[in-house]
């Protein structure tokens, strides 16, 4: 098996060395995202009905990266080269002049510029077309949708040639192993895709889908995009286009999650029910409980101890109160002075006074006692002092 293919590469690679005359046309630019297909056209257009003898893919990635083969067809027999194994398909027919490529599951690294070359048998002229591939991050392949709203599901097929589409088909799995039904098909002898209202009773299997789907893509554009209305619960699953292209078919599938509508309710102060707490309620409630069991030992003795000073606080008031009290109304005690200035009989005065001074104290009468021994008019008797 190895000797052959040797055998094929010499030439191959002998002819894109050689550098023969060729003849070039508009490079067309074509835009994909990540993970779909892309076909890029290359057809010879020539009066003379000549075989096709090689066809050649090459891709520049630029940025100075080296030149590498995507595909080459040499003698009836088509080999994808390197990482493109598996994903490059020569889908062209050859007798006439097609030798047009099929890029499937685009990654990152296929964006560049693709150089398709035609050579024709016993023809020194080289028929060369370049093509701008542009790849975009990848579009989200699961969509969500409330209950009651629509959902629009694309699939598109990227071209950079007038490809006539043939049919799509819009077929729903329930999951992976459950049977598929039919969703929308669409065929270009009917020119109305099955689904509308107008198709009733004109095809089988039509499904629960038939009026709620609508085909909003532009066929003449290969865009075979639908819009599911009124989506149920009952929608939730897969769903998968197919765009034909004669014999070539683009595939790709989109997961409907389905969630229902969250209904609007007043709340009022009766409708409030028993609040379940999340994860950061409980861990900030469970600290405020921790704090305080571990504070209330401190909050305690503060209070304690504010409570002590404003007793002392309010006793030392209190006592100085009662002595202010006691000073502003003492003891009331009459004190009396007389002065009196005698001359005694057989005394000369000396021109000095004796002073007698007397405590008046009140004396009650007795009823035993004669009254000239008490004091008359409350006043005590005076006594000289010597």
């Amino acid at each position: 098996m190895c000797c052959p293919l040797k055998l094929l590469l010499i030439p191959v690679l002998l002819d894109y060395s050689l550098g023969l005359n060729d003849f070039t046309v508009s490079s067309p630019e074509l835009i994909v995202h990540v993970g779909d297909s892309a076909l890029m056209g290359c057809v010879f257009q020539s009066a003379q009905e000549k075989r096709v003898i090689k066809v050649d893919w090459m891709l520049s990635p630029g940025n100075h990266a080296q030149d590498e083969y995507v595909l080459y067809y040499y003698s009836n027999l088509t080999v994808p080269m390197g990482r493109f194994q598996g994903r490059a398909l020569l889908v062209g027919d050859i007798l006439h002049n097609d030798g047009s490529l099929l890029l499937q599951n685009v990654q990152e690294a296929d964006q560049g510029i693709y150089t398709c070359e035609i050579r024709l048998e016993k023809e020194s002229l080289v028929f060369k077309k370049t093509v701008v591939l542009h790849v975009l991050p990848e579009e989200p392949k699961e969509l969500v949708v409330h209950v009651g709203n629509s959902a629009v599901m694309g699939c598109v097929f990227q071209s950079t040639e007038e490809k006539h589409v043939t049919r799509v088909d819009w077929m729903f799995s329930a999951g992976e192993q459950a049977k598929e039904e039919l969703v929308l098909r669409y065929h270009s002898k009917l020119k109305i895709p099955v689904g509308y209202p107008q198709n009733r009773g004109k095809f089988q299997n039509q499904g629960r889908f038939q009026s709620r789907v609508n085909l909003v893509g532009d066929i003449s554009h290969n865009d075979g995009s639908i819009m599911l209305q009124e989506v149920k619960e009952s929608d939730r699953g897969l769903y998968t286009c197919h765009i034909h292209l004669g014999s070539l078919v683009f595939k790709k599938t989109v997961v409907l999650h389905v969630i229902q509508e969250e209904p609007q309710v007043l709340v009022t102060p009766a409708a409030l029910g028993p609040v379940i707490l999340g994860g950061y309620e409980l861990v900030i409630i469970v600290g405020i409980v921790c704090a305080t069991i571990v504070l209330l030992p401190v909050l305690i003795l503060i209070v304690k101890k504010t409570c002590g000073n404003k007793r002392s606080v309010d006793h030392t008031a209190l006592v100085k109160s009662l002595e202010n009290t006691k000073k502003a109304d003492p003891e009331k005690h009459i004190y009396t002075s007389i002065s009196t200035q005698e001359t005694t009989e057989g005394e000369e005065p000396s021109g000095k006074s004796e002073a007698i001074y007397m405590t008046m104290n009140p004396v009650w009468p007795s009823p035993n006692k004669p009254l000239e021994n008490q004091s008359v008019g409350g006043m005590p008797r005076t006594e000289k002092a010597f």
